[in-house]
Formats: structure tokens, C-alpha cells, sequence
């Protein structure tokens, strides 16, 4: 019996070596932080973002002028007594449409920029993405994770640099 357990747990050891050898060669790391930040197309995509924020805040800033314009005009109005209780209730509720009014545009601005930054990057991540595939396609890999979450990775595993180079950056 004791001369079948030594070669049963050297073929175990072999096999278990094998087996880890095996799973490391399948298995790559990629930085996709890294790459999106030397990527063109992103810092355009954000100079956009950046543009049309700055054009829907004046819109709003606008908004709350006309606001508090109208809101002082009102006030001075009825202080000197030159509205009568109709008219200030008219102006009471025109003050609460262009309060809403204000509060619908920035929640339709938080919208559109959401939506806009979506449509901007998703074809930059589709385009990643991409690469990433076509990087662990050519090197055989079954599986590459983001170097994020990574608590240990060899260097000679990390493919950054080669989804670089196919996406030309």
C-alpha cells in the first residue's frame, strides 16, 4: 500500500501544477482606465459635455433672472399698493409656473446631458471593448479582467498596452 501513495502524490502535485500553469496562461488583465484617458475621442466627447453644460446653465441662470426679476417687480408693486388682491394672486401663480418652470428645466438639463454623455461615450467603450476581445482573441486568453479590482497581477499578464496599439494610441 505504501508504494502506490508516493507516486499517486507526485502524479496529484504534477497535475495540480499543470493545471494552475494552465489557468494563468488563459487569463489577462487590462487597465481600461488608462486607455480611455489617452483615447482622443473621450477628451472631445468631454470638451462637448463641457460646452453644452455651460450653454444649458446660462439657459438656466437666464431663467432665474427673468425670475427674480419678475419677482421683484411684483413685490415693489404690491408694497406701493398698485395691484389690487386679483392681480397679486395672478402674479403669485405666474411666480409658481416660472418656479416650476426652472425646476423642470434643470431636471430635463440633468436628463439630456445624461443622455448626451451616453450617446457620446458608447461607441468609445463599444470601441474598447472591442480591442479588448480582439487583443485576448489573438493571444488565446479565455479571460481578461479589469486591472481596477485587481489585488495582484504579474506585469507580463497586463494586455493594456496591446489594446493600445490596436486601438492607435
Amino acid at each position: 500500500m505504501k508504494k502506490y501513495i508516493f507516486p499517486i502524490l507526485v502524479a496529484t502535485i504534477l497535475l495540480a501544477g499543470s493545471i494552475q500553469t494552465a489557468v494563468a496562461q488563459d487569463i489577462a488583465f487590462v487597465n481600461s482606465a488608462a486607455i480611455l484617458s489617452e483615447l482622443p475621442a473621450v477628451k472631445q466627447a468631454e470638451e462637448e459635455m463641457k460646452t453644452l453644460e455651460a450653454n444649458m446653465q446660462a439657459r438656466g441662470k437666464d431663467m432665474v433672472a427673468a425670475f427674480q426679476k419678475y419677482y421683484e417687480e411684483t413685490a415693489g408693486k404690491a408694497q406701493r399698493g398698485e395691484l389690487s388682491p386679483v392681480q397679486q394672486q395672478e402674479a403669485e401663480k405666474e411666480l409658481q409656473k416660472k418656479q416650476g418652470d426652472i425646476q423642470k428645466y434643470e431636471q430635463d438639463m440633468v436628463t439630456q446631458l445624461q443622455e448626451k454623455r451616453e450617446g457620446l461615450l458608447k461607441p468609445i467603450y463599444d470601441r474598447v471593448n472591442n480591442a479588448i476581445n480582439d487583443v485576448a482573441k489573438e493571444k488565446g486568453l479565455k479571460m481578461v479582467v479589469e486591472q481596477g479590482v485587481l489585488l495582484y497581477g504579474e506585469t507580463t499578464l497586463d494586455i493594456t498596452a496591446q489594446v493600445k496599439t490596436k486601438l492607435g494610441i
